[in-house]
């Protein structure tokens, strides 16, 4: 805890909060963050590398594992990765069956690898809030640069950016669908003429429109609200060691529970944003209205 004690309380937390970020800044050009005013100041265009990397890299381990697994399948007895792997398909192939009644063969792998990336994002969570942003800074005072403006945060669907791509994506794919499953006629009518029929034409376009764009921002702020929120629980924990024996004491056991309880949410909250995804692609190919 050797940054909670160098750094002020707000400062600790600041410097959790604050992305290593890449981009313009009016004082240091093109480049990394030094603060998290030069954070902010590098405007809409900056790109948030930890984000990219950790993101990419889960994505990467979960494609490989089950790459592997595939590759190593056997119709003998299976190993316990094959196992593994066996009983999340079955799982997510299950609850397709159940939320989605049209035939399409990009929803079962589409749900597959929504749930399996953002529960590993997710679980990033469940690392030691100082663990990685210490080693980091550590690596990087190697070569002159202060610990305290080296910064990292490593849980992808904490950052935004990332839950508003994500539900981007599902809301285009749907749109996608919609139009290819009714038409343009008839994707247009659904927004026009539900549910007052044609003479409330502008009352159903304002409702069905709330509606149809309520679904991304919903779908990306309910994960990114539990996360950060889980995210910030453990900043605040891990300040209580820097507070003498028995608050150390305390903050142990704190962090204990509510890792475990943090394990419900993670898992749940990947499984909603699966669910739903699942939910509006099955409303999009509903062609009776």
């Amino acid at each position: 805890m050797s940054t909670a004690e160098t750094l002020t309380t707000q400062g600790y937390i600041q410097h959790h909060l604050t992305q290593l970020t890449l981009g313009v800044s009016p004082e240091h050009g093109f480049g990394f963050a030094h603060s998290s005013q030069d954070a902010a100041a590098m405007g809409f265009w900056a790109l948030n590398v930890d984000t990219m990397f950790f993101s990419i890299l889960l994505g990467w381990l979960a494609f490989s594992f089950f790459r592997k697994v595939a590759e190593r399948a056997t119709a003998g007895i299976p190993d316990g990765g094959q196992n593994f792997a066996e009983w999340v398909v079955d799982f997510i192939d299950e609850n397709v069956r159940g939320s989605f009644s049209g035939k399409n063969p990009l929803v079962a792998p589409l749900a597959l690898t929504i749930f399996v990336w953002v529960l590993l994002m997710n679980m990033m969570d469940l690392l030691p809030v100082d663990l990685l942003p210490w080693l980091w800074g550590q690596f990087w005072s190697l070569f002159g640069a202060n610990p305290h403006h080296v910064f990292l945060r490593v849980v992808p669907t904490a950052d935004p950016n990332t839950t508003f791509a994500m539900a981007l994506m599902v809301f285009f794919t749907v749109l996608y669908y919609s139009i290819k499953m009714k038409g343009v006629g008839g994707f247009l009518g659904e927004l026009t003429l539900q549910p007052f029929g044609v003479w409330g034409m502008p009352a159903n376009l304002i409702l069905e429109g709330i509606s149809l764009l309520s679904k991304p921002v919903s779908l990306a702020l309910r994960l990114f609200g539990n996360m950060y929120a889980g995210e910030m629980i453990f900043i605040l924990i891990a300040l209580m060691y820097g507070g003498g024996t028995a608050l150390a004491v305390t903050a142990g056991g704190l962090q204990f529970v509510w890792a475990v309880f943090h394990i419900l949410i993670i898992t749940l909250q990947a499984f909603i944003f699966m669910v739903l995804t699942v939910v509006y692609l099955d409303m999009a190919h509903q062609t009776h209205h």
